[in-house]
């Protein structure tokens, strides 16, 4: 039996495999998620669309510069009455139809205005091109930052209901110690206090957790089931190359921001070019063929009968006086050229301090994580001393509330620092202009698959 499957459900149709041989749950990650959004993202759909109607400008553009032709058909019904004949061929009185059919040829022969006009329309296409590209960029962040809210959110739950039960435990241990007459009273208030606020933040991140459930669902069109968790063995790296000024040089040029600044530029400058050119002369070659005809009996003199005409020849067009519009309009690309060359340059700035942004995200982030898992390390080695002191005698229980507070506090803000990392490596390759499947899928060391 021959099995018919499209690409679309395999995912689909692999989990459901899987699940019935009892083998691994197939776990989706970033480049995953990514593939699901194309087809489902709104978006991400328009700029399929954007991009379709964007190639047809250049195709415009070749079109000003190619022949024209014209047909032009008439039908007429005519009625004449003389009441004198001027000549044999023409009757006192005859009616018909009369039918004329013309086909005409025009081809731009020096058309500086319209070759100006092209290189505007094939820009415009280089443009959309440009604006598809960086909105994939932009979905391709916006579905990492709603893949890794969703996993933040998992952990912050799961840290806070593990602190929940560490504090419950502290408390029951509190009432049992105070029912014998071994703590006040003032340890069970405290022990209840801060039970009280853990379940505060528990339905905090409870109402986290689905907002951002939600907000991947609404992205990618996937429930977010089965997402690939961070590592255990989280080890960052720096970016390469570990240059600054190599990760700005490869924005400046690479960029869509920059890019698309550039195109607008082109596309300004062309409109100058065109209306500079728009008084100057120009030569088109024009060809024309007709037929007439008639029915009815009218006179060769009212209707011709049977006649064909061909005509072959140039047309100079000068362009004299236009009210004034031709300056104005020049003027005015003028001050747009010059609005672009701004835009432009503040586009190379812009993207300037973006690298360096994402550039400082990923290289302090390996310290930053690093100092985490030392915090942690070293909250956890806390939390056993100041138990072990508890249990002594020489410290209360609220030492110990303090430092579990102080432990899920640490390993709260390590989850939140691997995140940040990943997302500041993406946000660095998206002000290069380098963001794609291939970089989400480079996640996959820090992921566990």
């Amino acid at each position: 039996m021959k099995l018919n499957v499209k690409l679309k459900t395999l995912p689909a149709l692999l989990v459901l495999l899987l699940a019935l041989h009892g083998g691994p749950a197939w776990a989706m990650d970033v480049s995953d998620a990514y593939r699901q959004a194309l087809a489902y993202d709104p978006s991400s759909l328009a700029a399929d669309q954007a991009l379709e109607a964007g190639r047809e400008k250049a195709v415009q553009g070749d079109a000003l510069l190619r022949p024209r032709v014209n047909l032009q058909a008439s039908v007429t019904r005519l009625r004449h009455h003389s009441g004198e004949t001027a000549s044999q061929l023409l009757s006192e009185s005859s009616s018909g139809t009369a039918r004329e059919a013309t086909v005409q040829m025009v081809q731009p022969l020096y058309d500086r205005g319209a070759t100006a006009g092209r290189r505007q329309l094939r820009e415009q296409t280089t443009l959309a091109q440009t604006e598809f590209a960086a909105a994939r960029q932009q979905l391709a962040l916006r579905v990492a930052e709603a893949y890794f809210g969703v996993l933040v959110a998992e952990e912050t739950l799961r840290v806070v209901q593990a602190e929940l039960a560490a504090v419950g435990s502290q408390h029951e241990r509190a009432k049992a110690r105070f029912s014998v007459g071994q703590d006040r009273i003032t340890d069970v208030q405290e022990a209840q206090a801060r039970l009280d606020g853990v379940r505060t933040r528990e339905v905090s991140a409870q109402s986290m957790l689905e907002l951002r459930r939600a907000q991947f669902r609404e992205t990618t069109g996937a429930a977010p089931d089965g997402l690939a968790p961070l590592s255990p063995s989280f080890a960052p790296q720096l970016p390469q190359p570990a240059a600054l000024a190599d990760w700005q040089a490869r924005g400046e040029s690479r960029s869509t921001l920059v890019l698309t600044r550039q195109s607008e530029r082109a596309i300004a400058n062309a409109e100058l070019s065109k209306n500079r050119l728009a008084s100057r002369p120009t030569i088109d070659v024009v060809a024309s063929y007709g037929a007439k005809q008639q029915s009815g009996g009218l006179s060769p003199l009212v209707a011709p009968d049977g006649e064909r005409t061909g005509a072959i020849g140039l047309v100079l067009n000068v362009p004299l006086y236009a009210g004034g519009a031709l300056d104005s309009r020049q003027r005015e690309a003028v001050a747009r050229l010059g609005q672009a060359d701004n835009q432009l340059a503040a586009a190379r700035r812009d993207v300037r301090l973006k690298v360096q942004e994402g550039y400082l995200a990923v290289t302090t982030g390996v310290s930053r994580i690093a100092a985490q898992q030392q915090a942690l390390t070293s909250a956890s080695s806390a939390l056993d001393a100041t138990t072990r002191g508890r249990d002594v005698g020489s410290r209360t229980a609220l030492d110990v509330l303090d430092a579990q507070q102080r432990l899920y506090g640490a390993e709260l803000e390590l989850v939140q620092g691997r995140a940040d990392y990943l997302l500041g490596r993406l946000r660095l390759a998206l002000a290069a202009g380098e963001l794609d499947e291939d970089s989400l899928r480079s996640l996959r060391p820090w992921l566990a698959l």
